[in-house]
């Protein structure tokens, strides 16, 4: 699984008020894990915020703001109220667990000590990979949600730590704000991270400050790191013919090629015993003689040629120009003579 970016609508550990506003451009780039908290908006507003997240598909996540013990409770009873996925953050397991029991919520616990607020991780690198072993040994714990950025430690080295010490998914909050901050928790191990503020007020590198961009530079960067970006760019069928001296593999899909050809003449009869082939004209006609009867294909149409199936192409113009698409290998061709012996 690839590095996950969790964009949440949140700004100094409060959902913001233009909420619906915001998730709207964060899904039409594509944006498939959001997040909110449960204060700074009513529940309502929160519920309607979900059913967008969900109904689009995506994942919904509610983050706990860590105050004490009573506003976990209810941090916890509001996602299950809510409706989200997943349930990131919190300490206080035992009283958590009981309320998430039976609803399908994933729960990411914080490991470490957290205080303050804005929350922050306190503890040695030790201290922190034990909590996370402990935690991840709870039934009913999914994963961990690391404070690693608001850690005082090495932060590179403990998100290694946590990541090595435990064999569930280690999401990663806490001032993520450049392309270098996300390489090394992919580096690391880190099942994903989240975004709030950095995105909101246009701290991210990109070419502009507002959210659009802000949220692309970062699925452009993610995609990188995940090895999501295709190096393959568009190609004219024209000056590529026009380049042309003998067939040529222009491409691949899967186990398939794409090939180029100029065809002159008639060809002898053949067959494949195996995979099928894929005549488009580009330029030119081609006839292909069948057994049964003769097909003449004109520029911009194509045909399949079964597995299996007697075919003799035949170049009607001096050159035929056609796009082949085939299996990688045609050493299973054969001839009539073949069928005769």
């Amino acid at each position: 699984m690839g590095l996950r970016f969790i964009f949440m609508l949140t700004r100094n550990d409060r959902t913001v008020e233009d909420a619906s506003e915001q998730l709207k451009t964060a899904l039409s780039l594509g944006v498939r894990h959001i997040g909110f908290k449960d204060i700074g908006l009513p529940i309502d507003r929160l519920k309607v915020l979900n059913q967008v997240i969900k109904a689009d598909g995506a994942t919904s996540y509610l983050e706990v703001v860590s105050l004490d013990r009573q506003s976990e409770i209810v941090s916890a009873k509001a996602a299950v109220e809510i409706g989200v996925d997943v349930l990131l953050g919190g300490t206080r397991l035992d009283d958590v667990l009981p309320i998430l029991a039976g609803t399908g919520i994933q729960y990411c616990p914080f490991p470490g000590r957290i205080t303050g607020h804005p929350s922050v991780l306190e503890g040695s690198i030790e201290e922190i990979v034990e909590s996370a072993k402990a935690l991840a040994l709870r039934e009913g714990v999914y994963g961990l949600d690391l404070l690693a950025y608001r850690s005082k430690e090495d932060v590179p080295a403990l998100i290694k730590a946590v990541c090595a010490a435990v064999p569930k998914p280690v999401y990663v909050a806490g001032s993520i704000d450049t392309p270098e901050r996300i390489a090394i928790l992919k580096d690391a191990g880190a099942a994903g991270f989240t975004i709030g503020t950095a995105a909101l007020d246009g701290k991210y590198p990109a070419d502009d400050k507002d959210v659009a961009r802000q949220l692309g530079a970062i699925i452009r960067d993610v995609a990188s790191l995940n090895r999501h970006l295709s190096p393959l760019h568009k190609r004219n069928l024209a000056n590529s013919f026009g380049q042309l001296k003998e067939t040529w593999i222009a491409g691949q899909i899967n186990d398939m090629q794409i090939k180029l050809a100029k065809f002159a003449g008639e060809f002898a009869w053949r067959f494949h015993r195996s995979g099928d082939e894929l005549f488009l004209v580009h330029k030119g006609r081609l006839l292909m003689k069948f057994r049964d009867r003769d097909e003449i294909i004109e520029q911009g149409e194509f045909i399949v040629v079964p597995h299996g199936v007697e075919h003799c192409p035949v170049a009607l113009d001096d050159i035929c120009e056609v796009v082949l698409l085939e299996p990688g290998t045609s050493m299973d061709a054969g001839t009539a003579h073949d069928l005769e012996g």
